[in-house]
């Protein structure tokens, strides 16, 4: 064993995974944070992952978070992070099943039940419903909101038929999202009352198996022009089902809540060789 290692766990929130290492002691042996993100986040050349989050003291609630994408760029908010954090925090003393943690987009309140996380997470803002942008194939009627981070949904004729990576970088770096950027969500109705779900996450720059956010954000748009009513329930490309929890108040969203599974797949320590080529 070397000095060096750091211990973590590798996590899964409806097929979006994350590495979580505890630094409340801010002794993380690291001078270059966003380089060895993208070092242990590659697939096959490290543990991969779709981002890092880092477990820090705050004074005010039960700990705080610094969360990463996996290109090592600082994202405001992450649903099935959130959940993957307070299922970590319980599971090693941290916090009780009922806990807070201070993000980037506000202070998150969580509650890890026998079978799932739950996360109450930021009121949404920006909403816009069936608004029209220029594309290379021609104009797409969109509906965007932030719901900690920007997204853009869209309603597919069929799911699988998206060109999810292709389409959604398009959009991701449209002049009309610029300097931020958006993600983007593909969604279709299912055959039990759900609803498929596939995004491209900015900051991953692909698709990925499920994004918490994402699915707040298609969920509101689904209350929106289908009217459909709490809660709403959406099929991951993982195949995992998240539900999203909301009170309506007129044109007004809130206390959107999100559930889903929070597994935790392993843990290891993670040596130098896992990073030390990324510069």
């Amino acid at each position: 064993m070397i000095d060096r290692s750091i211990s973590f766990f590798k996590m899964s929130g409806a097929g979006n995974d994350f590495i979580v290492i505890d630094n409340r002691d801010g002794s993380l042996p690291v001078k270059d944070i966003p380089g060895f993100v993208r070092g242990v986040c590659r697939r096959k050349m490290s543990a991969g992952a779709d981002g890092l989050i880092l477990i820090e003291n705050s004074d005010e609630t039960d700990f705080k978070w610094q969360f990463f994408n996996s290109d090592g760029s600082v994202a405001e908010m992450c649903g099935n992070g959130a959940r993957c954090a307070a299922r970590y925090a319980h599971l090693n003393g941290i916090a009780g099943p009922k806990m807070s943690f201070e993000t980037i987009a506000g202070i998150i309140h969580a509650r890890v039940n026998p079978d799932t996380v739950t996360v109450k997470m930021t009121d949404p803002v920006d909403l816009k419903i069936n608004t029209t942008i220029p594309l290379k194939s021609g104009a797409a009627v969109v509906s965007i909101v932030n719901t900690g981070v920007p997204h853009v949904v869209i309603t597919a004729a069929d799911i699988d038929a998206v060109d999810v990576r292709g389409l959604g970088r398009e959009i991701r770096f449209h002049p009309q999202f610029t300097p931020e950027g958006t993600n983007v969500n593909f969604i279709a109705p299912g055959k039990d009352g759900s609803y498929f779900i596939r995004t491209y996450e900015r900051g991953v720059e692909g698709e990925t198996l499920a994004c918490g956010t994402g699915n707040v954000a298609a969920a509101i748009v689904i209350a929106e022009t289908l009217a459909a009513t709490s809660p709403v329930s959406l099929i991951t490309r993982s195949g995992s089902r998240l539900r999203v929890y909301f009170q309506k108040d007129g044109a007004v969203y809130r206390e959107m809540q999100l559930e889903g599974d929070a597994r935790v797949i392993y843990q290891g320590e993670f040596w130098d060789d896992a990073w030390a080529d990324i510069h």
